[in-house]
């Protein structure tokens, strides 16, 4: 395994990222999207790097990268939809680097609801979203292999409106008894979920 960081030129300039690359025996791609950049998320968060480390461990390249405005990379907040077209870009060029191998995406908070979004224009095999910024944003409905967890006292986004945007759609949501929207202490749990959900 070897992991580095590395910048693409987006639609609004440079998108800084940092990759755990597993090596010849890749299984897939994984990208993973930051919380909220105005309120201090950056792709350094710690339930980010634990689900680039879970995908690593399923033997994805696993991928994390600064929004707009964010360390080094380029532009400004877009509420969402530039973030979009950057993690669509990212996507491509990955998969130009590395071949077109199965996608997964994953996204914490404000970084769940951009990849709900890529998720609408691109086909992913497998999607994790931890605590989705439902009702805070337009969420759209995802389809196909997902992964919801939410924390049982999330003091950002109540569980009651995970669960509400989550009913119509059948999808579970696994939930962190006790955590909140941080899940301090709970990192080790949330690897553990993802791992056991996307082994096979």
């Amino acid at each position: 395994m070897e992991q580095y960081r590395f910048e693409i030129e987006g639609p609004a300039g440079k998108i800084e990222a940092h990759a755990y690359d597993p090596g010849q025996n890749r299984r897939g791609i994984a990208l993973i999207a930051h919380p909220h950049p105005l309120f201090g998320g950056t792709m350094d968060n710690k339930v980010v790097q634990t689900l680039a480390k879970s995908f690593l461990e399923l033997g994805y390249l696993s991928v994390r990268f600064n929004f707009r405005g964010v360390g080094e990379s380029s532009g400004i907040h877009d509420d969402g939809r530039g973030e979009t077209e950057d993690a669509a870009a990212l996507v491509e060029f990955l998969k130009k680097k590395v071949g077109d191998l199965p996608l997964a995406l994953a996204g914490f908070s404000f970084g769940g609801f951009v990849q709900a979004r890529l998720a609408q224009n691109i086909d992913p095999e497998k999607i994790a979203l931890v605590a989705p910024a439902v009702k805070k944003f337009d969420v759209p409905a995802v389809k196909g292999k997902i992964l919801l967890i939410h924390g049982e006292e999330d003091e950002v986004i109540p569980l009651a409106d995970l669960f509400e945007w989550a009913r119509p759609q059948g999808h579970p949501v696994v939930v962190l008894p006790g955590a909140g929207h941080f899940f301090h202490g709970r990192l080790t749990q949330i690897k553990k979920i993802v791992i056991d959900t996307f082994k096979d």
